[in-house]
């Protein structure tokens, strides 16, 4: 299978008064299609720089990323961003922000909203399509937010940390609640996280960074051995906390 997207030595450096601050060397990976992958590594790593090259908001300064084989675009239609906040607007109703995209993109069809619609009802927002983002709970910000990014149909999705903002127990039903729609929707997704859980429970592969000058330590396919893997089921497995250990080892092995 050919890979969807694929980065080849990319390197990136931040440069100020002070002097450069080299964040990425030489990091080469590929994702493949359906493919869910997460990408963990010690704070201030680079993590966020690799989504921020993939989606074409910063360049990198050597490497290249390919996507289905050829060079990025640098404005690609095809990739959904979800950031750390939902970034819903509050004088938009639940309706009007997840339809933002499309009317950005000027895809407001009657295909592209009859989509927005089968998912508003699908994931639980219909009842909620015409209140303020004030009113619903973090969860179902987040899943607006992912409707919202799923209704400009991208192939790929970059997630950048989405889960960050909400309290704990929120955050592991709200986890599995999006990894399930982004399974169910086929798409193939990149994680950026801190937390193992979180990705122990959603990927099928983990890259695991080394620290700045982050590049690939280790990648790590996660392989549980259950008919119905889910992900609060997965956290339940046996090989849960055998793959935690390793991710730990790896994250605090030292140079």
């Amino acid at each position: 299978m050919e890979p969807l997207l694929e980065l080849k030595n990319i390197s990136h450096a931040y440069h100020t008064k002070g002097g450069e601050t080299s964040a990425l060397s030489n990091l080469s990976f590929q994702v493949f299609p359906g493919e869910f992958l997460a990408i963990i590594g010690p704070s201030g790593c680079g993590k966020t720089t690799i989504l921020s090259i993939i989606a074409g908001l910063i360049p990198a300064e050597s490497g290249e990323v390919l996507f289905k084989g050829k060079p990025m675009p640098k404005q690609n239609k095809e990739l959904g961003y979800m950031l750390q906040k939902d970034q819903l607007f509050e004088w938009r109703s639940i309706y009007k922000n997840v339809t933002l995209g499309i009317e950005l993109q000027r895809k407001k069809d009657p295909e592209s909203l009859s989509q927005v619609k089968k998912m508003l009802k699908e994931y639980g927002l219909e009842p909620f399509a015409n209140a303020r983002p004030s009113e619903l709970s973090g969860g179902m910000r987040q899943r607006a937010a992912l409707i919202r990014t799923l209704a400009v149909n991208p192939e790929l999705l970059l997630l950048d940390e989405p889960f960050s903002a909400l309290d704990y127990q929120t955050r592991l039903s709200v986890c599995d609640d999006i990894a399930s729609i982004i399974k169910k929707e086929n798409k193939t997704a990149i994680l950026v996280t801190h937390d193992l859980s979180e990705a122990i429970s959603v990927a099928d592969r983990v890259i695991v960074l080394s620290s700045r000058p982050a590049t690939v330590r280790r990648i790590v396919p996660i392989s549980v051995s259950i008919p119905d893997r889910t992900p609060m089921r997965t956290r339940n497995a046996p090989e849960f906390k055998d793959y935690f250990n390793l991710l730990w080892k790896e994250l605090n092995h030292h140079e």
